[in-house]
């Protein structure tokens, strides 16, 4: 799947790609066709720069109901002569996503996509998870025959069903189907059921590969051995250090992690950042500067997951570097740094944004940071990254950090946070948003009475009833 092109954050279709709640109040204040096109786009084109964890599909169902939106153009998308030869599910996963928000709304032309879909649709499996929380038990039962006529009753199609049912995300329609009296049916998912059962024990019985033998030496030499083959096994390596490592053992370790081959040096920084051994910053240090590349990242990994004062006081030298383990040291601080290292937090965040945008992925400790140490001067470069970064994860931190030290943020953004995409930041604005504003108060209603809102944020809004705000729901 190619990175999404994002457009400008001051157009709507700018703001509907990012999930801000603007980009709501702007499509509903639009003329109908333009908002309508902007959606469709978001919805067939995925915008998200991470699908597995930033939420759009609620946010763009509820755009639909709101502007009587058809499913012509999902329709169209999802049974499109490329389902078949693109059948990753970043082509369709949103659209289907979406389809599934509006049959919990009641949407019965949703519904029947969505079965049309899982009877002959590429991502059927998806479809048919959707369909698993929202379709009554007749609906399901007609999808059993297209469903199973997938795999061919071979020994190739059998296997390939029993690893179906046994890693189906929701098992309802399965358990559902394997009620049925028919033999084609119902004994065949039963069969695929038990296939899968004994595949699971089998594979937590066979063994996953070769082990280390019982010694420093040992470990660190299996862990050179997997980077030969392309493999890191310094994670893993490291925890057999703690079971292994003695005392009299330091010195072989530190050896390692001084110039030791790549796949031993690893494992030995790793181990040695864990054990907060007094010799490993420098050790860290050097790694970055003469390793390879794969050791200063893992030097610079190990660091980042180091406990203690030490490292916070190292921070304090190493944030002024302009590499990783600079990024690093800043977002030591960030997390973990006192009142006194605002100004470094403040400096570094400026300097990410300015050189690398307000979609660096160094940025994320950095605005926690500027919230927790609430470094009241950050507001204006927190305002930017809110505004611009296409990711709603870090807007959602933004806000957070906003909320911690802009005076205006419960007027402000906090509005606008009502409509965002993501649960988390709604859940923040039903905490903070000046009730005083008319949209405010009927958002808070429209939460409080949607059965597809998350549970917190409902918590959120009814802890306003009362002194703030009385709501008739």
């Amino acid at each position: 799947m190619f990175d999404p092109v994002i457009a400008p954050s001051g157009t709507l279709l700018g703001l509907l790609q990012r999930g801000r709640g603007d980009g709501t109040l702007h499509a509903l204040a639009a003329p109908r066709a333009e908002a309508l096109a902007a959606l469709n786009h978001c919805v067939l084109g995925d915008p998200r720069q991470d699908w597995r964890v930033e939420n759009r599909s609620l946010y763009y169902a509820r755009l639909y109901l709101d502007l009587h939106g058809g499913l012509e153009e999902i329709e169209a998308h999802l049974f499109d002569v490329e389902d078949q030869l693109d059948t990753e599910e970043s082509r369709t996963g949103l659209a289907l996503a979406v389809l599934g928000h509006l049959a919990s709304y009641g949407r019965h032309d949703a519904l029947l996509l969505l079965r049309r879909y899982a009877a002959g649709g590429a991502s059927w499996a998806w479809a048919l998870d959707e369909l698993a929380l929202r379709d009554d038990d007749a609906g399901l039962r007609t999808l059993a025959g297209p469903v199973l006529a997938r795999f061919p009753a071979t020994p190739e199609g059998e296997a390939a069903l029993a690893a179906a049912v046994r890693d189906a995300y929701e098992p309802r329609p399965w358990r559902l189907w394997a009620e049925d009296p028919r033999e084609t049916v119902g004994a065949r998912i039963r069969a695929a059921r038990e296939q899968g059962s004994f595949d699971r024990w089998q594979r937590q019985l066979r063994p996953t590969g070769p082990r280390p033998g019982w010694s420093v030496r040992a470990v660190l030499d299996w862990a050179q051995e997997g980077h030969e083959r392309g493999t890191d096994l310094s994670g893993p390596a490291a925890r057999c250090l703690v079971a292994v490592a003695a005392p009299e053992d330091r010195a072989t370790l530190l050896d390692a992690a001084a110039g030791g081959p790549d796949g031993a040096r690893r494992a030995a920084l790793h181990y040695l950042a864990e054990a907060q051994d007094p010799g490993v910053l420098d050790l860290i240090e050097c790694a970055v500067d003469d390793g390879s590349h794969a050791v200063a990242d893992a030097a610079v990994t190990a660091y980042r997951r180091m406990p203690g004062e030490a490292a916070v006081d190292r921070a304090r030298r190493w944030i002024r570097r302009p590499d990783a383990l600079g990024a690093a040291a800043a977002g030591t601080l960030a997390c973990r740094g006192g009142t006194q290292d605002s100004p470094r937090v403040l400096g570094a965040l400026r300097e990410i944004v300015r050189t690398q945008g307000p979609d660096a992925p160094a940025l994320y400790p950095l605005v926690d940071g500027a919230g927790r140490l609430g470094i009241v001067c950050a507001a204006a470069v927190l305002r930017h990254v809110y505004r611009e970064t296409a990711s709603s994860q870090l807007r959602g931190r933004t806000a957070t950090a906003l909320a911690a030290t802009d005076p205006s943020f419960a007027t402000g953004f906090a509005v606008e946070c009502l409509w965002d995409c993501e649960e988390t930041t709604r859940e923040l604005a039903a905490l903070h948003a000046e009730t005083g504003d008319a949209r405010v108060a009927d958002r808070l209603r429209r939460l409080a009475a949607d059965p597809a809102e998350e549970a917190e944020v409902q918590t959120a809004v009814r802890n306003r009833i009362g002194p703030d705000l009385d709501l008739q729901v």
